[in-house]
């Protein structure tokens, strides 16, 4: 399958980035929308799974396929943005500024958020007949997820939030390595094994994902979970955004950047 060597594929990252800084805001929020209601679908999926097979493995293992769909019909996430963008402005392209990053982190937030929100809508009628009973087994276990995630990192205070935005950081390496991964390739089939190898990765391994929160956690307080609003922001959403970009920029974005395009001069042989 064709391969695009490093220098080619982030060159790639740092178009991708331009672009999407310079997208209309309509495009921007459809686009986002439409990434944050598949990958919201995704994640009920593999709760679905997990619930009737109980293989958490086997939830993972499926879970991408949100995830390739929305990046092959171009939709963004956060988590991609979070490191495309700001390239763009570090390799100094013409016309991109700080507040054009900000605007489009501001404009896929909303977008992604939308999406899921939507899909927790959704799923929660799907679960609770339209709200005439009580949740199915999937439904109660989306609002376990919500418990344990956010009053389980406050009951440890401080240590709690910093293992939130660890979690957090080590999600958007994998995820952005994902969104690199289907740039390396030319082919859908390349693209395909190069995504699906990271996102399962990150969701096997519980690390925190902002978009896929978005759905997880609206979709427990609509179901009666026991945690408030407050509790999703302040003990998961902002640290794990915070996380999520610290994560996909240091390690995949600025990395990649700082070895493949602004390469240090090589060493001469004395």
């Amino acid at each position: 399958m064709a391969y695009l060597v490093p220098s080619e594929f982030v060159t790639k990252m740092v178009d991708a980035g331009e672009s999407k800084i310079f997208m209309s805001t309509r495009d921007t929020v459809i686009r986002a929308y439409m990434a944050g209601a598949i990958l919201a679908l995704a994640a009920w999926f593999a709760v679905t799974i997990n619930v009737q097979t109980g293989q958490p493995l086997l939830g993972a293992v499926l879970f991408p396929v949100g995830f390739v769909m929305l990046y092959l019909f171009g939709f963004d996430l956060l988590t991609g943005v979070f490191v495309l963008c700001p390239l763009a402005l570090i390799d100094k392209r013409p016309g991109v500024t700080l507040k054009g990053v900000l605007r489009n982190w501001g404009l896929v937030f909303t977008g992604n958020f939308l999406g899921a929100f939507t899909v927790a809508v959704m799923m929660a009628i799907y679960v609770t007949n339209g709200f005439s009973t009580e949740p199915s087994a999937v439904g109660k276990a989306i609002g376990v997820v919500g418990e344990n995630r956010t009053l389980g990192y406050q009951k440890y205070g401080a240590n709690g939030m910093l293992t939130l935005f660890v979690r957090g950081m080590l999600c958007n390496w994998m995820v952005s390595a994902g969104v690199v991964g289907a740039m390396i390739s030319t082919q859908v089939s390349g693209k395909v094994i190069a995504m699906w190898m990271p996102i399962m990765l990150f969701f096997y391994m519980v690390f925190e994902h902002s978009i896929v929160n978005m759905f997880l956690f609206p979709s427990g307080l609509l179901l009666g979970a026991h945690f408030t609003i407050m509790d999703y922001l302040i003990w998961n959403e902002i640290p794990t955004v915070l996380g999520n970009l610290v994560g996909g920029l240091a390690f995949t974005g600025l990395t990649l950047y700082a070895t493949h395009i602004k390469t240090g001069p090589t060493r001469s042989i004395k």
